[in-house]
């Protein structure tokens, strides 16, 4: 029978994932994203430039090339082509775990060979991760809820020091550092995004990050803490030339070491795209993630080429999707193309500088905040009566706590360690992994539970259980009872 006049059938009707905005909605809530990350995408360039040798001038050409690169990696993760491409509203960007290792190929290096070494060893990475990604995408069954929850409050937890500090200032050296100054126009900012998302309705409060981010940066004018140094000195047009600072070259030591990033890199990746998976409401199965980390590690070996580094999912960005509800892939592929624009205009990215730390800090508190609290729902749903359970969130929350709580605690071990050590999120998954196999699968087949037999239904965290993953809706329809004005979740 037709569907009435007037109305879309179940099959017409798209999932909000694969939906359009008008352009001026596009192009808004794509900028949200950008302001949102714009700070952790040139962070690493501005370490690894100065302990490469480069000058100030090198060191900005170094920004601007990591902006173009995870424009590219983001729209290879949004819009995809054959197997490549979560194609959910995922921004990639610089990875943050390869900095510490890359600083320390910079130290044992002159300058002159410091980043050919370390482009050599990230494109190296790079393929070996996309020849992996469809045998680590099959790990996606070793996260039922109770790992899920546990790594989703984890990166929101791991994120909210970040927003800490650019709330003080950003940076530690300074003599502002967390002066009541920065301290208030952060504390500013955050009401002011309150405020907005309590008042505002529709489109408006969709972006009320951003527009909380412009009143900010408008208040910090008069205050003093907005820098325009770098809108001075901008050029109009700069173009990331292939190779700029030499050939790559190839060091053993220092591929092993990226390689390691880049197996941390996919670990997190995969967390992500699980978090953003139930956010969107379009769980994230195998085919996804590998989708995913073929993106990420497709960006990541095409990076060096234009003098980047390697790439991958972006967690403060699944905050502002969790919080603003949009779920359009299309509104984070502007984005990317927002990040190209920016890549090859100096002065354009400058403008998005202008955006003071305090005031990113206030306005990352709400975000990652909304992705831990995210990860509590999907605790919510994880069956935590069971003493097991508990258990497992209680040891995974707690190792995973460390680097954030005591980033001292490991500086005994060995530097190769680190890479995974220091990361609260690698070390939290890795142990909820090991604890859900070891609780609520090993050993099970034999075990008589009375509760277990008065009850026939399946121990939705058993292993057994998941060896079937669900199969992703199709990407042309939405679930069941679902609408576009469903919420995120």
């Amino acid at each position: 029978m037709a569907a009435p006049t007037g109305q879309k059938s179940e099959e017409d009707r798209k999932h909000p994932v694969d939906e359009t905005l008008p352009p001026f909605k596009m192009f808004t809530s794509g900028l949200q994203h950008v302001a949102a990350m714009y700070a952790g995408v040139v962070a690493p360039p501005m370490i690894v430039g100065p302990a490469c040798g480069l000058s100030p001038t090198e060191t900005a050409f170094l920004m601007g090339a990591s902006l173009f690169t995870a424009g590219i990696a983001t729209l290879l993760q949004t819009l995809g082509f054959w197997k490549v491409g979560a194609k959910l509203p995922f921004v990639n960007g610089v990875s943050f775990a390869g900095v510490t290792p890359m600083v320390a190929i910079a130290k044992e290096h002159s300058p002159h060979d410091a980043l050919p070494i370390i482009f050599g060893a990230v494109i190296v990475a790079g393929v070996l991760g996309f020849v992996l990604a469809p045998y680590f995408s099959r790990l996606v069954r070793f996260f039922p809820p109770v790992v899920t929850g546990t790594v989703i409050t984890l990166i929101g937890v791991s994120l909210l020091p970040v927003a800490f500090r650019w709330s003080q200032g950003g940076n530690d050296k300074a003599a502002d550092y967390g002066s009541l100054t920065n301290i208030g126009m952060a504390a500013a900012t955050f009401l002011i995004v309150l405020v907005l998302r309590r008042v505002l309705r529709g489109f408006l409060q969709q972006i009320a990050i951003l527009l909380g981010l412009v009143a900010g940066t408008l208040i910090a004018i008069p205050v003093g803490i907005t820098d325009f140094s770098a809108l001075t000195k901008a050029s109009l047009v700069g173009f990331p030339t292939p190779f700029h600072f030499g050939a790559p070259q190839f060091d053993v030591a220092a591929i092993i070491s990226m390689c390691i990033v880049m197996l941390v890199c996919m670990t997190e990746s995969t967390a992500d795209m699980l978090a953003l998976g139930k956010i969107v409401n379009r769980p994230a199965d195998e085919r996804t993630i590998e989708g995913g980390l073929r993106a990420d590690t497709l960006g990541t070996a095409l990076s060096p080429l234009f003098n980047g580094f390697a790439n991958s999912a972006f967690a403060q960005n699944i905050g502002l999707v969790a919080m603003t509800k949009v779920r359009s892939r299309f509104v984070v592929a502007t984005s990317g193309a927002i990040l190209i624009v920016l890549g090859l205009c100096p002065v354009a990215a400058s403008i998005i500088s202008l955006v003071p730390l305090p005031v990113l800090g206030g306005a990352g508190i709400v975000l990652f905040g909304s992705v831990a609290a995210s990860g509590v729902q999907t605790l919510a749903s994880a069956a935590m009566e069971k003493g097991e359970n508990s258990l497992i969130v209680a040891a995974a929350l707690g190792i995973g706590l460390i680097p954030i709580a005591a980033p001292e605690f490991y500086h005994s071990f060995p530097k190769d360690l680190l890479v995974v050590l220091d990361s609260g999120i690698s070390t939290g998954c890795l142990v909820a992994i090991v604890l859900n196999l070891a609780f609520n699968h090993f050993g099970k087949k034999g075990d008589s539970d009375p509760d277990a037999a008065a009850d026939p239904a399946p121990d939705p965290h058993a292993l057994a259980d998941l060896a079937e993953v669900p199969k992703q809706p199709d990407r042309g329809r939405m679930d069941d009872g679902e609408t576009a004005a469903s919420p995120a979740h």
